[in-house]
């Protein structure tokens, strides 16, 4: 697929689940919620700081260091202290490997 990069397939995760991948040299979290996949890229706006051990609730992820909160399927900073969003990737999966392209 053109544009995309393969970063994992679908029997890596079980129910919900996360898994920290590269794209194009940068840090991206690929998270599974409910039966939907979310891919950001694994650093606080606010801060710098990975995300990758945040907590995540009702498709939000929470910074583990300051609390700021991203939207996992838009990217949005939804309090402060993140004023920025972060980036998100497209996710396509076939034949059960999953394919990112940044947006």
């Amino acid at each position: 697929m053109e544009g995309y990069e393969l970063v994992a397939k679908e029997s890596e995760f079980e129910q919900d689940g996360r898994k920290e991948v590269i794209v194009d040299d940068v840090p991206v979290l690929l998270i599974k919620q409910d039966g939907k996949y979310y891919a950001i890229e694994d650093v606080c706006s606010h801060d710098g700081q990975p995300l990758t051990d945040g907590p995540i609730e009702n498709c939000q992820i929470t910074c583990p260091r300051h609390g700021a909160k991203f939207d996992l399927a838009t990217g949005a900073a939804l309090c402060m202290p993140a004023t920025e969003g972060i980036p998100t990737y497209d996710i396509k999966i076939e034949a059960g490997e999953i394919w990112l392209c940044e947006n």
